[in-house]
């Protein structure tokens, strides 16, 4: 059997499902039967709802109708939006293969005229890919990156030793193995070089602050944060070039007294998280915080 995925896009090589009522087995069997007699179709629904999850199985009765309808209907739009069709994995191995993130390849910088058909011929040539795509925008529009999945690991390593580096459509493609968010999590918090400061004073400019940081080395970029009157809303970002610098420069100057209006306050120098980590982490102490109520009461 082989699975059209009509209404579902790949990210960090998981599905996500989006459901689209509009399309049924009689949209489906339009679209294959031209490759090929078709010998069942099933589009997986709620238990209850009966609602679409977006995404299907299309049988045919001869393999080389379904490899012709993988080569040439992959990325058909229907009801609107571009399937992918994928053979259907039924080996324990290669279901561990697409959970484990193994043979997953994470791909950057790319330019808004690249889309799925053109990612996968690009990298078609190092081996079997499960399923390629460029993520994009709820308008459809590129967001710059994409993922490739090969059938093995080996495969995987030869792309990113080729492809990373190289140019296409005027921009260096950026090539890595797929990681988790919590493997790129843990990661972050020794590999960060993005400093978030906050608490001080509101005179301050992006020179004052940069000045206070260029003894730990080279600085990328500064930045304060504004509000829309261009008044300064304490807090900004100072990028090193090295790792080991931005680490020195939280350890040094987080509680570092500054004098704002007569008064000494504490500097708050850390790692700069992104919006999902810090939320991560309000949840996790607003639990904790509710925990200990019901324990007390």
């Amino acid at each position: 059997p082989i699975p059209c995925v009509p209404w579902q896009s790949q990210t960090s090589g998981q599905y996500q499902r989006r459901v689209h009522g509009e399309v049924t087995e009689a949209a489906l069997f339009n679209t294959f039967c031209v490759v090929g007699p078709v010998a069942s179709i099933r589009v997986c629904r709620h238990h209850h709802t009966r609602r679409s999850l977006g995404y299907a199985y299309v049988n045919f009765h001869q393999i080389e109708d379904a490899e012709r309808a993988l080569d040439t209907l992959n990325y058909t739009k229907i009801c609107g939006r571009a399937c992918r069709i994928m053979w259907s994995q039924r080996d324990p191995y290669a279901k561990q293969l697409r959970k484990n993130g193994e043979g997953n390849v994470f791909v950057s910088n790319l330019d808004p005229s690249i889309d799925n058909r053109t990612l996968l011929d690009t990298f078609s040539m190092f081996g079997d890919i499960l399923s390629c795509k460029v993520e994009t925008d709820k308008e459809g529009k590129s967001r710059g990156f994409g993922f490739v999945h090969y059938a093995d690991k080996e495969s995987a390593d030869k792309a990113i030793n080729k492809v990373n580096g190289m140019e296409i459509s005027g921009k260096k493609l950026y090539c890595t193995k797929w990681q988790s968010r919590n493997a790129r999590d843990g990661q972050l918090e020794t590999t960060f070089t993005n400093v978030y400061v906050k608490n001080f004073p509101v005179a301050w400019s992006e020179d004052d602050l940069k000045k206070l940081f260029e003894d730990y080395g080279q600085i990328n970029g500064c930045a304060i944060s504004r509000d829309e009157k261009g008044k300064s809303r304490q807090f900004g970002f100072v990028t090193f070039n090295l790792t080991d610098e931005a680490q020195k420069a939280v350890e040094e100057l987080n509680d570092c007294e500054v004098d704002i209006d007569g008064t000494k306050e504490k500097l708050f120098v850390g790692r700069a998280q992104s919006k999902r980590e810090r939320q991560k982490l309000l949840n996790k102490l607003y639990y904790a915080k509710k925990r200990k109520e019901k324990a007390e009461e």
